[in-house]
């Protein structure tokens, strides 16, 4: 939108909007619905965003690019590839507390190319060869089982998100209550690391 246009008023309604998608699941939240949840009338969102899904690529694309800036900034650092990991799982799990329905709805919508047309190759082709040359060089000194590093990342992501987009279904599975659950991913830094490095 236009500078001129943010003010509060914009804010709230992006607020009102993330926690519908991100906190509560309500990924197909309505126009209404979220006027509603920002205490507006509906009229302000297409002053403020001209539609809904305008106003979700908005919301996607600060949600996608702030998580990404800190990733790159991880994988880019100087510190050894274990740390990384630790640091790219706080990461990780630090957004799946504050918002943990944001992964489901990022790939429910990544899906929709009509609306989210851009990429981020750019900084995934800086962080690959880094990782690549990082795992590599653990594994040559026999601190990683022996792997593609391409199947080492498969391997790591799988065990750092898969409870996080499973969270509803897992749950509900295993009569878990959202503290247990909590408790859960709390623990699982030390469970992945245990996991993926020799001991």
């Amino acid at each position: 939108m236009d500078e001129e246009k943010k003010d509060p008023t914009y804010e709230v309604i992006l607020d009102a909007a993330k926690d519908l998608f991100f906190k509560q699941g309500k990924i197909h939240a309505t126009t209404q619905e979220i006027a509603d949840a920002a205490g507006v009338n509906r009229t302000l969102i297409n002053y403020y965003f001209r539609s809904r899904n305008a106003m979700i690529d908005i919301i996607f694309k600060e949600a996608f690019e702030e998580e990404e800036k800190q990733q790159e900034t991880i994988v880019l650092s100087k510190l050894p590839l274990r740390e990384k990991l630790e640091n790219f799982m706080d990461l990780s799990f630090a957004y799946a507390k504050k918002y943990p329905f944001m992964r489901v709805f990022m790939i429910t919508y990544m899906t929709q190319a009509e609306i989210y047309d851009f990429s981020v190759k750019d900084q995934i082709q800086k962080m690959l060869p880094v990782l690549f040359s990082e795992i590599e060089e653990e594994m040559n000194e026999g601190n990683l089982h022996k792997m593609e590093p391409i199947q080492f990342i498969l391997n790591f992501i799988s065990l750092v998100y898969m409870p996080i987009f499973m969270r509803p279904l897992l749950q509900q599975w295993m009569k878990l209550s959202e503290e247990e659950y909590d408790r859960i991913i709390a623990s699982r830094k030390e469970v992945i690391l245990n996991t993926i490095y020799k001991q």
